[in-house]
């Protein structure tokens, strides 16, 4: 006799993983998380196969650059490889601080606090601030960091259409004027490469006395003075209350930041779970970031070989009538509309050397299913050379 209370149960959760369509279907088709064995500038290799890289956001083409190299291995054996926990409970180090200062100065704000991933960054410039009783107006397009931050800030959210900024205004006619009200927006929205409409959500901002928190991952290196981003490409950086980036685009490297007035940081500081129990941007990161804040800032020539390729890249797909969602920055996408569409032009890439980026509904807005893709300063003329005979190809499948 077999005692039930001795029968192993197993956790339904596995019932669930086993029958997950979402994860048969990637694997089946093979199109995420792909290894490379190697990578040399702007090819990398796969199963002995090389292919362009076309889907990173190295927009200055600085991963290889010697001087971030240096810098980053002179911290590690200065500091060794990480500070092994939290600031709050190990302390920071004097490169954070010394980066702090150097990002806060470059973005015209007074204070600055780095994080392990732009991820953490993003989402604490709204769980920093943002509480229950107050109402976020956020785009419907935003990065998935800044909805973890809205989400877990308990504050009641409602959405507007896309760099929409005559729906926010209809939908903030609804609201009491006493209500707390912060804007949470991109400054580039990186899936359609659109900048924000800055200057008419500062506008509606003042209006109804509204914290505006911008998230310029895509924007920072690429517009503004010298790279300093999707604000200063307005002249409206002291009217943005609070900047969040990332440092795995333009930098080059890994790790986040949010900038703000000093009693704003210090705030964060308090309130954001984020800040306060992720563990601190290590010694390499750092450093690397600090030599890569210094190259965008004294070798222009980057800026000028990413408008050169971008402006080649435009032409190729214009000349092909494919739709790019009226993309302005170097992240562009190619809109197909249909998933299986989108299936066979990504494998016809991939088929002529070029490694891109699906991205399908709900990652998209339906209809508007699309190939990612990135210029870089880093490509060649022969990297553009082999892409465009890629694109004529593939558009020929579809």
């Amino acid at each position: 006799m077999v005692f039930p209370f001795l029968k192993t149960r197993k956790s339904p959760i596995w019932n669930r993983i086993a029958e997950d369509d979402s994860t048969r279907l990637r694997l089946k088709y093979d199109t995420y998380y792909h290894i490379f064995e190697k990578q040399q500038g702007t090819r990398v290799y796969k199963d002995g196969r090389e292919y362009v890289m076309l889907s990173s956001n190295d927009y200055l083409g600085l991963s290889q650059h010697p001087k971030i190299k240096e810098y980053g291995k002179k911290a590690i054996e200065e500091w060794g490889s990480s500070t092994t926990g939290a600031r709050l409970a190990n302390g920071g180090r004097i490169f954070h601080q010394e980066l702090e200062e150097k990002l806060a100065a470059f973005l015209g704000k007074e204070a600055c606090h780095v994080f392990s991933a732009g991820y953490l960054g993003c989402a604490s410039s709204v769980t920093g601030f943002a509480e229950r009783k107050d109402v976020i107006f956020a785009d419907k397009n935003l990065h998935s960091s800044l909805w973890s931050g809205i989400k877990l800030s308990g504050a009641r959210c409602e959405r507007f259409s896309h760099n929409n900024p005559a729906h926010l205004s209809e939908i903030l006619r609804e609201e009491e004027e006493e209500t707390t009200k912060l804007f949470v927006l991109e400054g580039v929205y990186s899936m359609e490469g659109h900048i924000a409409k800055l200057p008419d959500f500062v506008e509606l901002g003042k209006s109804h006395q509204a914290f505006i928190i911008l998230d310029d991952a895509h924007g920072f290196g690429v517009l503004g003075n010298q790279g300093r981003g999707t604000a200063d490409h307005f002249d409206l950086t002291k009217e943005v209350d609070v900047l969040s980036g990332s440092f795995s685009k333009s930098l080059a490297g890994a790790g986040g930041f949010v900038a703000s007035s000093e009693d704003a940081i210090e705030y964060m500081r308090s309130h954001s779970k984020q800040t306060i129990f992720s563990a601190a941007l290590s010694p390499a990161s750092c450093k690397c970031a600090e030599a890569a804040l210094e190259i965008i800032q004294t070798e222009t020539e980057h800026r000028e070989k990413l408008s050169k390729n971008l402006s080649r890249y435009r032409s190729i797909l214009k000349n092909l009538a494919l739709d790019t969602w009226e993309s302005e920055t170097p992240a562009i996408p190619i809109v197909l509309g249909e998933k299986e569409k989108v299936y066979f032009f990504w494998k016809a890439l991939m088929e002529k050397g070029i490694y891109s980026i699906i991205s399908i509904a709900p990652g998209v807005p339906p209809g508007k299913d699309l190939i990612r893709t990135a210029i870089s300063a880093a490509h060649t003329e022969q990297d553009l050379d082999q892409i465009e005979e890629a694109l004529t190809y593939a558009a020929s499948k579809i």
